[in-house]
């Protein structure tokens, strides 16, 4: 039972499809965060500076450094949702939820101006609301920092570990990373710790 309020404020669902390579088509869904509103004192999710970027790649050729990139799969909704949000399902969208589970959405389908709509709050973060980022990226930190990786001070986007006596580096943009260190191995048991973290 939502206020008018608050089904005003409801973020609209998004669906974007592509058609892969491959030819399989692959499903983007976002929130038009457009209705948000961004307070002076709303902190926005940190990215790698360019500089540490560049740094760290001469650090890797000069010590001849295993490196490999990773995109987290689905990445916001990783990341629990720490505010109230709704978001609005109508159209085809709603049709299609309706269909994959009839029992659960149907009951929660209203009628608004002679269109179906179905409201839902959101426990996960989700791409296109303004902290899905932030969320994702104390998330990040959080799971690498229980690893014993440490922030680095000038960057909040570079984490580093000393393994087996060298140091290892995870630099993020957002949900792609770049892991190195000069034994390759390390740099797969990163990787598979990540998985176990956030491949679900």
């Amino acid at each position: 039972n939502l206020t008018e309020e608050q089904k005003m404020q409801a973020l609209e669902y998004l669906m974007f499809l592509k058609e892969k390579r491959d030819g399989s088509i692959k499903g983007r869904g976002c929130a038009n965060g457009s209705k948000q509103q961004v307070s002076k004192d709303c902190k926005m999710a940190p990215t790698v500076s360019t500089e540490a970027l560049f740094l760290s790649c001469l650090i890797d050729a000069m010590e001849g450094r295993d490196v490999a990139t990773v995109d987290i799969p689905g990445a916001f909704m990783q990341a629990d949702m720490d505010e109230t949000i709704f978001v609005k399902f109508d159209g085809t969208m709603l049709d299609a939820l309706i269909q994959l589970n009839p029992t659960v959405y149907r009951t929660h389908v209203l009628i608004e101006n002679n269109r179906k709509v179905l409201y839902a709050k959101l426990r996960k973060a989700l791409y296109g609301t303004v902290r899905a980022a932030l969320l994702f990226w104390r998330d990040l930190v959080d799971t690498l920092e229980q690893q014993d990786f440490t922030l680095n001070p000038y960057d909040s986007c570079v984490m580093n570990k000393m393994i087996n006596g060298k140091q290892c580096t995870v630099l993020f943009h957002v949900d792609d990373l770049k892991i190195s260190h000069v034994d390759a191995s390390v740099v797969t048991e990163v990787i598979g710790i990540l998985k176990q973290r956030y491949d679900r």
